[in-house]
């Protein structure tokens, strides 16, 4: 019997080194780690080419929208049919400031330069395109997206007075961090340029090695943006998420905000 148990024992703790693995490497929605497809500024090309071809392998984007942009307010129909399909609209401001006062902003006007705003007017701007936003979709939960990655006007993080309005904020600085200290209101990202698949692949990777998450930031796909990248390579990225369904779950900003947030309260 003696002998008996110390055969038992080991293979008993086997087991349990194999639950807690697993249990280790399946911490995103029960898959080893998490993509999230994000989409700015609200172009012609993502209604055009990345919506049916998201929509073909049934995964849903982020679409983060100026609301002024004619793009949004002369194809508001599609944007809303795009919503029907599981998409998320997400809030990329009305007018899209940005900082011009720092170095490489010769582009920002002298309209929307955040650093010529005051925080109660750029708040104020949010909140008005997510009443638009919500006209288009009927939704109240939501993600922001900073212009250019700007989060102060002057010293002042602006996002700290518009928290209760959403369920996160995408930054533009990248990271693999573990659910317990992501900071919902700068979550972090990859800004795509030039990229190919197999590249993002790899970054996807590494996200899964670390047990964490990868959000892309796309603009052009296929053209109609400096920052792009080609249509096929984009193509090429949704058929390996296709194929590592099992073991990644593709998901919107929205839902991967809450997920964190029920990680983090626990």
């Amino acid at each position: 019997m003696k002998f008996k148990n110390l055969l038992i024992l080991p293979l008993l703790l086997l087991v349990n080194n194999l639950s807690f693995a697993q249990k280790e490497t399946a911490d995103w929605n029960g898959k080893k780690c998490a993509v999230v497809l994000t989409y700015d500024d609200a172009l012609n090309i993502h209604l055009d080419k990345v919506i049916p071809a998201l929509n073909s392998f049934s995964f849903k984007g982020t679409f983060y929208l100026i609301a002024s942009s004619p793009v949004v307010t002369g194809r508001m129909e599609e944007w809303r049919t795009a919503s029907k399909k599981g998409h998320e609209l997400g809030n990329h401001t009305l007018y899209h400031p940005c900082d011009g006062s720092l170095l490489g902003r010769d582009f920002v006007t002298k309209d929307n330069d955040l650093s010529r705003y005051t925080v109660a007017r750029a708040v104020k701007e949010i909140k008005t395109a997510n009443q638009f936003l919500k006209a288009i979709d009927g939704r109240s939960e939501r993600t922001f997206a900073y212009p250019c990655g700007d989060l102060k006007i002057n010293d002042t993080l602006y996002y700290d007075y518009l928290k209760t309005d959403f369920t996160a904020a995408r930054g533009v600085q990248q990271g693999y961090l573990p659910a317990k200290t992501v900071d919902l209101s700068n979550v972090n990202s990859f800004v795509e340029n030039g990229t190919t698949a197999a590249q993002m692949i790899t970054q996807i990777e590494e996200a899964e090695k670390a047990g964490s998450f990868i959000v892309f930031l796309f603009h052009g796909v296929g053209g109609e943006h400096a920052l792009n990248i080609n249509l096929e390579e984009h193509q090429k990225l949704l058929l390996y998420l296709k194929k590592r369904e099992k073991d990644i779950w593709v998901t919107t900003m929205v839902d991967l905000g809450k997920y964190i947030q029920k990680q983090q309260a626990n």
